[in-house]
């Protein structure tokens, strides 16, 4: 077992400083706290933005009363207006609607808010009925749910600004990669693949098998598991990302994260299940240890009954609100070229079970019998045939395929329960002759309208990148992970990424 140093002066690295990588050189400079000061002002800004989305819903609640403008006594006592901002801040805070924890990413802070909001109308119907309080039903009824939905709102476009200067450079936490070679390299891509995360990696620690002093994928070589907690106090290292570990067991682990806690470094632990990890994944105390449950993914019983109410009423929305653009879009297709203005295509669904997807068509008439032509200039991922200029496709359906208009009758699927509105991306025959047993996990939902595939880069992705989203997606459903995919499906088919 590794025995961690634990002198309170940093031991010499074994790595000489000529090879280390300029940013590591450079992070002497700001340090831990000046790297992190943003997150202070960042919470500011969500709690002034919050009060602010009080305040509003609160003058909104007073004004509105069925549709009409009533008189401030009749709508609301003053006090109760004048109170709400504050109460609204303190539901927040009791909630841990300000944990950082959860402020960066997924989907813990938005279910924290929705939380917030059920408690805090349950609360005040509560004490109003405990204490014959005269808090009109309609204030309550309207202002927490629009305090909520302007929060949520906020939140979003402080995410989005996050992300933007996270891909600039900006706002990183420098993190330290502690584990096995071929791990590191895992985590190294995925951590590169996603700069909105905000992980900057900066070197590793290998094994002492594992020379150090050079370099590992790109990376700077810092030292063994020895060594990382000197590492860290050298360098000011913000996070520590460590993967399993032959020289890292339990005790050596809880004897890292120790010495850690005389540094600002935050201890991340990447399991072996990190592909699964999430709401499958819970701690489960046993005999005094802390272990990983690994549950079974949640698809079926009240969970898909939600999902197909929730795909049912949307679908019915959806084409009541687009049946104009859904009527335009049909006469656009049949008078600019001759052919059918649907196309229906054989995909496989749920369980492996085929349907007939549609399509406004994009393309010539007869345009797959031209398909064997074109395959010398596939610009797809291997499997998915992808080609920026496709010849076949029409003046109008350039138009539509860049803003994804010809997905839209795929809501008739949807109505019919051959598809969802969020899921995995519809597959063709032939391409399910070619999946892997890893592949086959996506049968267990229903193909999608749009999905992590759509919202990740679309026909960027490659092959190995398409199989790790539809999989995720199945391995991590949720309600709120189907609502944030279809709030950034707005923002990609605005943007047109990665549609061709």
């Amino acid at each position: 077992m590794s025995q961690l140093q634990y002198s309170e002066e940093a031991p010499p690295l074994r790595v000489a400083p000529e090879r280390v990588s300029p940013f590591i050189s450079r992070l002497r400079g700001p340090g831990t706290a000046a790297r992190r000061a943003w997150r202070g002002t960042y919470l500011r800004r969500l709690v002034i933005a919050d009060a602010a989305a009080a305040v509003v819903a609160s003058a909104a609640a007073v004004l509105v009363h069925t549709g009409q403008v009533i008189p401030w006594p009749l709508a609301a006592p003053p006090a109760v207006a004048v109170a709400f901002p504050a109460v609204w801040v303190v539901a927040l805070l009791v909630s841990r609607g300000y944990d950082k924890r959860s402020l960066w990413e997924g989907p813990e802070e938005f279910r924290r808010v929705f939380l917030c909001t059920v408690s805090l109308v349950a609360c005040i119907g509560t004490i109003s009925w405990a204490f014959d309080g005269d808090i009109s039903r309609d204030f309550v009824l309207v202002a927490v749910p629009l305090a909520a939905t302007v929060t949520v709102v906020f939140r979003l476009l402080q995410r989005s600004w996050l992300r933007r200067e996270r891909a600039r450079g900006r706002l990183l936490q420098t993190t330290l990669l502690v584990g096995h070679p071929n791990g590191i390299a895992a985590l190294h891509e995925q951590l590169v693949r996603e700069p909105g995360a905000g992980y900057e990696v900066v070197g590793c620690c290998l094994p002492s098998a594992v020379s150090s002093g050079g370099f590992f994928d790109g990376l700077p070589v810092l030292g063994g598991p020895d060594d990382v907690a000197s590492v860290v106090r050298r360098f000011e290292v913000d996070t520590v990302a460590v993967l399993p570990s032959r020289e890292l067991d339990g005790v050596a682990l809880r004897r890292l994260g120790w010495e850690l806690e005389k540094t600002s470094a935050e201890l991340l632990l990447a399991p072996a299940v990190t592909e699964i990890a999430g709401p499958r994944v819970r701690i489960r105390p046993v005999c005094g240890l802390s272990l990983l449950q690994m549950g079974r993914p949640e698809l079926g019983g009240v969970r898909r009954l939600v999902k197909r109410a929730f795909d049912f009423a949307g679908a019915c929305l959806g084409l009541i609100a687009l049946a104009p653009v859904l009527l335009g879009v049909a006469v656009a297709v049949k008078s600019t070229s001759p052919g059918p203005v649907f196309f229906r295509q054989e995909r496989v669904g749920r369980d492996g079970r085929s349907f007939k997807m549609l399509k406004f068509r994009t393309m010539e008439d007869g345009a797959e019998r031209l398909l064997h032509q074109l395959a010398q200039h596939d610009e797809g991922n291997g499997v998915l045939f992808k080609m920026r200029r496709d010849p076949r496709v029409t003046r109008v359906g350039r138009v539509l395929r860049r803003y994804s208009v010809d997905e839209l009758p795929q809501l008739v699927n949807v109505l019919k329960g051959e598809m969802s509105l969020v899921g995995p991306r519809p597959p063709l025959q032939d391409e399910v002759a070619r999946y892997d047993h890893v592949m086959h996990r996506r049968f267990l939902v229903k193909p999608g309208m749009t999905g992590l595939w759509q919202v990740s880069g679309r026909s960027r992705l490659s092959w190995n990148d398409s199989v790790r989203v539809d999989v995720q997606y199945v391995e991590h459903w949720s309600l709120f992970l189907d609502l944030m995919i279809l709030a950034r499906t707005f923002r990609a088919v605005v943007r047109g990424d990665g549609a061709f």
